[in-house]
């Protein structure tokens, strides 16, 4: 019977997260977890189940689960949230749409934009602890935003989303000092893992 749980260990290997985003997902009550004295113990089945439902995750299914989750009760906490926030950019709105729903199942706040420019704007505004940008974009691509964006964050932890990656642009990106990529189609642990890694979790 113990064979069917996971311990918080064998759940990092098994979804390639780091401890402290395991954490935040339960924390978040995102995650299927079952307290047992002071450790966290998997199902797995559930385990399965919940990777499949995150896996197979439409943009109109991540609204809804995100609107479902909003009232899930979280413990109390010891003093004022620190929410990391992320800023997506991506022109289609259903690549925007899931991945600020699968950021917020793992407790970031998620601001989205549908262009560069509107990106810029809201980089010159707001602060941000990451930066996640589709490559090939109309008006001001993926590059060119980033190039920007050093200028007005010159830290900014920066992670590209695209669909196929160039060695042309992958030299680029490095050269900006670019975290990470998402290429598409990804899952959603990927996009934990990649967010997790870009902000030094």
């Amino acid at each position: 019977m113990n064979d069917a749980f996971l311990t918080t260990e064998d759940v990092t290997n098994y979804l390639q997260l780091n401890l402290r985003t395991v954490y935040r997902l339960i924390k978040a009550g995102r995650i299927p977890a079952v307290r047992v004295g002071r450790q966290w113990r998997f199902r797995k089945a559930d385990m399965d189940l919940w990777l499949e439902g995150q896996g197979t995750m439409t943009a109109d299914a991540s609204r809804r689960t995100a609107s479902a989750g909003a009232d899930g009760a979280a413990g109390p906490e010891p003093g004022p949230p620190t929410r990391l926030r992320i800023l997506v950019v991506d022109d289609e709105a259903s690549i925007r749409d899931l991945l600020s729903t699968a950021l917020a199942l793992a407790d970031y706040d998620v601001d989205t934009a549908p262009d560069g420019h509107t990106a810029l704007g809201r980089l010159r505004s707001e602060r941000y602890d990451l930066l996640i940008t589709d490559l090939k974009m109309p008006g001001i691509d993926g590059l060119t935003l980033i190039r920007e964006a050093r200028q007005l964050r010159p830290a900014l932890p920066v992670v590209i989303i695209t669909a196929y990656s160039t060695e042309a642009s992958a030299i680029a990106a490095i050269n900006l000092g670019v975290t990470g990529y998402l290429t598409k189609p990804f899952r959603i642990t990927s996009v934990f893992s990649t967010a997790a890694r870009a902000l030094g979790q």
